[in-house]
């Protein structure tokens, strides 16, 4: 029987509601990441740094870009005889078919192909968070404390804790109790949804849990294990972590990668981050551009001004055009005379000819504050947009526009127009 240390389950199942339209085609994971990457890439490329090369992946909703994207893991090294990366939608079975519910339910629902590797240990991975960890180091922390359960925490400020599953531990990092989103936390570390489990651990928590309605490790596991007073130990991270669940929090993770001293580094020797590249001719840019503090993707071609941007792949930015503090995701294309300003345009739309966006006062949304805020435009994948049009801030547009769709050729702040057939 095959025989492996440790295997990793990584979660990427998820919806990603809050990045609005960015998701209605595809998984929070598979969504586009600093130019060339997809979010999926950072934690699959932390398991091939850590040498963890038996990775099941997750997936759920709208999983048809992802699965495309991880392929058999060429890129990731993870093209395996034995282990490798397998991809794991729900799937029919003889009795109760269900969706998965929860974080542990997904788990449950595969204890097969978990078992078909007989591992020591099983490494749970959410595939929505930028980061670089090295899962050895983990691992050897939980060995050293005969640790059952490992949770990976990362402190942060009071003021923030009661939106995270909080853990309260010893001075030896064991866990005395922890609570989930508390209102006065007595806490700061927060839960990184990374866990450790040993094997026959998981196995017997998951089995033992298995009825409870939407199972899920902060809510139902971890308190299984904790009350049968199972050794559970917490691993302190310092580095960059980053949950890019909402629109804002997805654009400001895109510019700290082009800070002139970046806190997470996409260019770092001994920690590559690798993706599945597609065969891209060099950048074009032309002798009238200005390029300042961006990044840009392979195969894009630059005729105006670039600021303080992510260019994706395979983008075009016309003559006279100027991008400011803006995310262009691949295949793009923007036409000439354009101003766009904190604007967050996913793959394949076109903006045509002398279109400005980012333009007036803010006002708060009028489809979903919560999520289309902090002044942000947000274009949805393969729109079009006509020429000459104003757009403000706050605003969301999703679907092929025409100029008839816009009252005197503006989008007024806080606005959205979404075209019929598209969320």
């Amino acid at each position: 029987m095959i025989k492996k240390e440790m295997i990793a389950m990584l979660l990427a199942g998820g919806q990603g509601s809050r990045l609005g339209v960015l998701t209605s085609n595809m998984a929070k994971p598979a969504v586009a990441f600093g130019g060339k990457y997809r979010i999926i890439d950072f934690p699959l490329s932390n398991c091939i740094n850590s040498g963890v090369d038996t990775v099941g992946v997750l997936t759920q909703y709208q999983p048809l870009r992802l699965n495309t994207h991880i392929g058999i893991g060429i890129p990731w090294d993870l093209d395996r005889n034995i282990g490798g990366v397998t991809v794991l939608p729900p799937y029919e079975k003889i009795g109760n078919t269900e969706w998965y519910t929860g974080t542990a339910n997904a788990i449950y629902q595969n204890l097969a192909y978990m078992e078909s590797y007989n591992p020591e240990y099983v490494l749970i991975l959410s595939g929505d968070h930028i980061y670089k960890m090295d899962y050895e180091v983990m691992l050897d922390f939980h060995k050293a404390n005969n640790a059952e359960v490992t949770i990976a925490v990362m402190p942060v400020s009071m003021e923030e804790a009661s939106r995270f599953g909080i853990i309260i531990a010893d001075d030896n990092r064991k866990i005395t109790d922890f609570e989930e989103k508390p209102e006065h936390p007595r806490s700061n570390l927060a839960s990184m949804g990374i866990y450790i489990f040993n094997w026959k651990t998981l196995k017997e928590s998951l089995l033992a849990m298995a009825d409870q309605p939407g199972l899920d490790f902060g809510k139902h596991v971890i308190p299984y294990c904790h009350e049968r007073n199972m050794p559970l130990y917490a691993y302190e991270f310092n580095g960059y972590w980053k949950d890019v669940g909402t629109l804002n929090s997805y654009w400001e993770a895109n510019m700290e990668l082009i800070d002139i001293v970046p806190e997470f580094n996409l260019y770092e020797e001994y920690w590559k981050i690798y993706t599945k590249s597609d065969i891209l001719p060099p950048q074009y840019i032309s002798s009238h551009s200005v390029i300042e503090k961006a990044i840009i993707g392979e195969g894009s071609d630059i005729r105006g001004k670039v600021y303080n941007s992510v260019i994706g792949c395979g983008v075009t930015i016309g003559e006279g055009t100027v991008v400011r503090d803006s995310i262009i995701m691949n295949n793009t294309v923007i036409g000439d005379g354009c101003e766009i300003n904190k604007a967050i345009i996913a793959e394949q739309a076109v903006i045509k000819d002398h279109v400005r966006m980012g333009i007036g006062e803010e006002a708060p949304s009028e489809l979903n504050p919560g999520i289309y805020n902090h002044g942000i435009v947000t274009i949805a994948e393969g729109s079009l947009i006509p020429e000459n049009i104003v757009i403000g801030k706050n605003t969301v547009i999703s679907g092929q526009t025409e100029v008839a769709d816009y009252e005197n050729g503006y989008l007024a702040s806080g606005k959205s127009l979404l075209k019929a057939g598209e969320k």
